[in-house]
């Protein structure tokens, strides 16, 4: 093996990892997690561990969000497949240690910023 292949890490080793991680699991149970879905993590209540029974992974989310991240964002931090992310997100949700919800400006429906992203959208296609 070159140099170039022990960086790289073994491909097999990497895709049976996040298989690991999700404990055979391909998706989520929710289907209602995207990109840009906004995760809080919830403070526990008094006397109960946070952490026990997570794994790492489980971990930097909950560490992460305590100022709320987007999936996109845990995602990369975690430097997992999005599908992984997820599957890891909807794991805390059944805890009750995160909290999801859709981005401020689709939440409240504002109209305004719709308005702007199709004026924005039909300046591109005219070009």
């Amino acid at each position: 093996m070159d140099d170039l292949e022990a960086e790289a890490g073994d491909p097999e080793e990497l895709s049976v990892r996040p298989y690991t991680i999700t404990q055979g699991r391909t998706a989520p149970s929710r289907d209602d997690l995207t990109l840009i879905t906004i995760v809080t993590t919830v403070d526990p209540p008094p006397g109960r561990s946070a952490s026990r029974g997570l794994q790492p992974e489980h971990q930097v989310i909950l560490r992460q969000c305590r100022g709320s991240a987007a999936v996109a964002e845990i995602s990369a931090e975690l430097n997992l497949p999005v599908s992984v992310t997820k599957i890891l997100i909807d794991d805390l949700v059944a805890r009750g240690q995160v909290t999801t919800r859709p981005p401020i400006a689709m939440a409240a429906g504002n109209e305004s910023d719709m308005n702007l992203l199709r004026a924005v959208r039909d300046g591109l296609r005219r070009l």
